[in-house]
C-alpha cells in the first residue's frame, strides 16, 4: 500500500514538469499565430515596414490590429473558460452560454439600455447586460432543477428552447423599435471594428479568468453533485453563485464589445476535457489557450476565405462550431 502510494506520489511528481512544459509550448504557438494574424488584412502591412518606420503601417498596426488580436485573445480565452464553468454548473458537457440563453438574455438587456438610454456608455451597457445575463443563466439552472430526468441531450435541448424563446422576444421589439440591423452586430461576433479604445473592457474578463482559476478547485468538487459538496464542508450555493456570476459578466462583456461567438464554450471543454480529464485547475489554462487558437484560426479563415471581403468570425465559429457539436453529440450516443 505505502509503495503504490509512493509511485503514484512520483509519478504526479513526474509529470508536473511535463504538463508545465506542455503548457509553455502550447502559450507559444499561441503567440506564434497571434502575431501572424497581426499581418493579416486587407491593410498591406510587413515587418520591413514596421521596421522601417513608415508612419502609416505603424498607425495601422498599433491602433487596429494590435488592439484586434489582443480582443480574439482575450474573447476567445475567456467564453471558453466560462463554457467549462457552466458545464460543471449544469453537471453537463453540452451546454455553454450560447446554448443556456445566457447569451440570448444579455442581448436583451443591451436592447432595454439602447431603448431606454440610447447614449449610455458602453460600461452601463456592460452591467446591464450582466444582469440580464445572471437572470436568464438563473431561470436555466431552475429549470434544469425541474426536470424529471437529466437526459444528456435533454439539458441542452431546453437551453436552446429558452435561448430561442429570449431571442424571439428580443427579436420582436428590435423590430419595433427599427433595431434589428443593431441586433445583429450583437448576435454575430465580429472584431473587425476593434479599434483602440474600443476593445479595452476585455481585460475585464481577464480578472475573472483568473478569479475562475483561483475557485477552480470549488468548481470541481460543485461538479459532484449538491450532497458530495456538502458532505465536504463547501458550501454550494455559494460556489454556485460564483459560477453564475462568472459565466455572466464574461457573457455580457464579450456580446457588448465584439458581439456573441458561438459554440466556443461548448467545443473546446469537451476538447480539452477528452485529452487532460475533468480537473478544473489542471483544465483551465489548457482551455484558454485552446479557446484563443480557434477564435484566431476562425478569425483569420474569415479575413483570407473572401479577400478581400471579411466574413465575420461568429459565421464561421457558427459552421465550424455546429460541425464538431454534431461529432461530440454523435460520438456520446456511440459510447
Amino acid at each position: 500500500m505505502a509503495i503504490t502510494a509512493v509511485r503514484l506520489q512520483a509519478q504526479a511528481t513526474g509529470s508536473q514538469p511535463r504538463h508545465y512544459a506542455g503548457l509553455a509550448a502550447a502559450a507559444f504557438l499561441v503567440l506564434v499565430l497571434a502575431a501572424g494574424s497581426m499581418f493579416v488584412g486587407v491593410s498591406d502591412i510587413s515587418l520591413p515596414a514596421l521596421l522601417a518606420g513608415d508612419a502609416d503601417t505603424i498607425d495601422i498596426f498599433w491602433i487596429s490590429r494590435v488592439p484586434r488580436t489582443l480582443a480574439v485573445l482575450l474573447a476567445g480565452m475567456a467564453v471558453a473558460v466560462a463554457g467549462l464553468i457552466m458545464q460543471l454548473m449544469a453537471r453537463n458537457r453540452f451546454v455553454e452560454p450560447s446554448t443556456v440563453g445566457t447569451i440570448e438574455s444579455a442581448t436583451l438587456g443591451i436592447l432595454v439600455v439602447t431603448v431606454i438610454a440610447p447614449g449610455a456608455p458602453m460600461l452601463a451597457k456592460m452591467l446591464v447586460a450582466s444582469v440580464f445575463a445572471m437572470l436568464g443563466t438563473a431561470l436555466f439552472l431552475a429549470i434544469l432543477r425541474r426536470l424529471p430526468a437529466r437526459n444528456t441531450l435533454l439539458i441542452p435541448l431546453v437551453g436552446i428552447m429558452l435561448g430561442g424563446i429570449i431571442a424571439a422576444v428580443t427579436s420582436f421589439f428590435a423590430y419595433r423599435y427599427d433595431l434589428l440591423q443593431t441586433l445583429s452586430n450583437w448576435m454575430i461576433g465580429d472584431f473587425s471594428g476593434v479599434l483602440r479604445g474600443r476593445y479595452e473592457l476585455l481585460w475585464i474578463v481577464a480578472a475573472l479568468m483568473l478569479v475562475g482559476l483561483l475557485a477552480a478547485d470549488r468548481f470541481t468538487v460543485a461538479g459532484m453533485g449538491q450532497d458530495f459538496t456538502s458532505n465536504l464542508g463547501l458550501n454550494y450555493a455559494r460556489t454556485m453563485r460564483l459560477g453564475l456570476l462568472l459565466v455572466s459578466l464574461i457573457s455580457a462583456v464579450v456580446v457588448t464589445t465584439v458581439g456573441a461567438v458561438p459554440f466556443l464554450g461548448l467545443v473546446v471543454p469537451n476538447i480539452v476535457s477528452l485529452i487532460f480529464g475533468d480537473n478544473l485547475r489542471r483544465a483551465v489554462p489548457w482551455t484558454a489557450l485552446f479557446g484563443a487558437a480557434f477564435v484566431l484560426v476562425c478569425d483569420i479563415i474569415g479575413r483570407t476565405i473572401q479577400y478581400p471581403y471579411e466574413v465575420p468570425v461568429g459565421m464561421v465559429m457558427s459552421v465550424l462550431g455546429a460541425v464538431l457539436f454534431l461529432a461530440l453529440i454523435l460520438r456520446k450516443r456511440n459510447a
